[in-house]
């Protein structure tokens, strides 16, 4: 057994049990079923149950104070200025409020989930024009908490030609599941965004990757919802321009994103393991400025 596995402590091997054995397809299916039921008691009854489970969930910075539905609750949009955006040109900001994970070098293709446990980024982006540019680049990964705003941001200003949709499993990708899941953002649904910075030697690409309870991402430059369901191409072509900040789509709970970043980039110097960060913080430097 790997060493990551034997530290885990009683309460996190139960943890990692209920959330990640129980029928993640059908658990899945089902509550994003349930969700979107428009019910006044349910919905209450429902956010009421989800703050038992994080204490954190912060409503006041909603745009709203009441919900259609929980699944109105978990995509809910902010007010107007709560959330600051660098623009500084020489800056990449944080695309969602989340807790940073794993970040560093990405070292002759191989990078990080949790301590002990890499993977590659081929088996990650399976499009080796994209994947080719981070074999030695950056990446940063990104952890939406079920409690947190839900919506992804542009972190620069770009332009996007195609989404790349892969499906896969819906893993619990919380700290105690990626200590034991080999590979586990490779194995779970997700997408693939490559932003055209406008420079050859420039690269940065987006991977939103689904989990149990989620499993949907929508993005509001193509029509499809990307989720369990869908069936259609897996390459979708879209013609979209963004200016930094602007927002991109949304998951329908919580999940990751992992930002990849060509090697001249730099780590901004308050960017910590385990800390917070939102939309609009710094999270790189060094993008080329016109």
């Amino acid at each position: 057994m790997n060493k990551a596995t034997d530290s885990l402590t009683f309460s996190e091997q139960v943890n990692f049990l209920v959330t990640n054995r129980l029928p993640r397809r059908w658990l899945t299916l089902f509550i994003g079923r349930f969700s979107k039921i428009e019910n006044p008691i349910v919905t209450k009854l429902s956010i009421t149950v989800w703050r038992w489970f994080a204490e954190d969930l912060r409503l006041d910075e909603a745009k709203k104070s009441t919900f259609t539905s929980l699944h109105d609750c978990f995509t809910r949009e902010l007010k107007d200025g709560a959330r600051v955006i660098d623009n500084t040109p020489s800056v990449v900001t944080s695309p969602c409020d989340a807790i940073v994970g794993e970040f560093g070098e990405v070292i002759n293709g191989k990078l990080y989930q949790a301590k002990g446990f890499p993977y590659q980024i081929n088996d990650l982006i399976p499009e080796v024009n994209i994947s080719d540019k981070y074999k030695n680049g950056k990446f940063i990964t990104l952890r939406l908490k079920s409690s947190m705003y839900h919506r992804f941001h542009s972190p620069i200003d770009c332009a996007v030609s195609q989404v790349t949709y892969i499906s896969g499993d819906t893993w619990n990708v919380n700290p105690i599941a990626l200590k034991k899941v080999e590979r586990l953002f490779c194995k779970n649904e997700r997408a693939v965004i490559d932003l055209h910075t406008g420079s050859e030697q420039h690269h940065l690409t987006l991977v939103p990757v689904a989990a149990i309870l989620v499993a949907s991402m929508k993005f509001h430059f193509i029509e499809p919802t990307l989720d369990m369901l869908y069936q259609g191409p897996n390459k979708i072509g879209c013609q979209q321009s963004f200016n930094k900040g602007d927002e991109m789509g949304y998951f329908q709970h919580g999940s990751t994103i992992i930002l990849f970043a060509s090697a001249n980039y730099k780590f901004c110097e308050q960017l910590q393991k385990g800390g917070r960060v939102n939309v609009g913080n710094p999270l790189l430097q060094g993008h080329p400025v016109n």
